[in-house]
């Protein structure tokens, strides 16, 4: 592989941290990670698996395959369900997970009360 231009594209720590603010790792602390990592010992992935699942907290099957290398032939589906409850027991949802849960309770709640 080569690097065509190294320096086309620079970040600052600014907006790393405001794109890493509107992702489910936000709410991820130091004794989450661990609890996680220990869970991921069981199931047979690399390190850059493992890594992949803790930044994007996958909760679908198809997002399984697009961060588990060969994942078809790796992984059984019921290798991939354990996975998913894994990850989605012990890492907490996103913001947006948050938002959708308030507004279907409300929208729960409007037919519920036709006041």
């Amino acid at each position: 592989m080569e690097v065509k231009d190294a320096n086309s594209a620079l970040l600052s720590n600014y907006e790393t941290l405001k794109y890493i603010s509107k992702t489910p790792c936000r709410y991820q602390s130091p004794e989450i990670v661990s609890e996680f990592l220990t869970a991921m010992k069981s199931h047979k992935l690399t390190k850059a698996e493992k890594l992949q699942l803790l930044n994007h907290r996958p909760v679908t099957a198809v997002e399984i395959q697009l961060m588990v290398e060969e994942s078809e032939e790796r992984l059984t589906e019921e290798q991939i369900e354990a996975l998913l409850h894994t990850i989605t027991s012990i890492l907490p949802e996103g913001p947006e997970a948050e938002q959708k849960k308030t507004t279907s309770n409300a929208e729960t709640m409007d037919k519920e009360d036709p006041a």
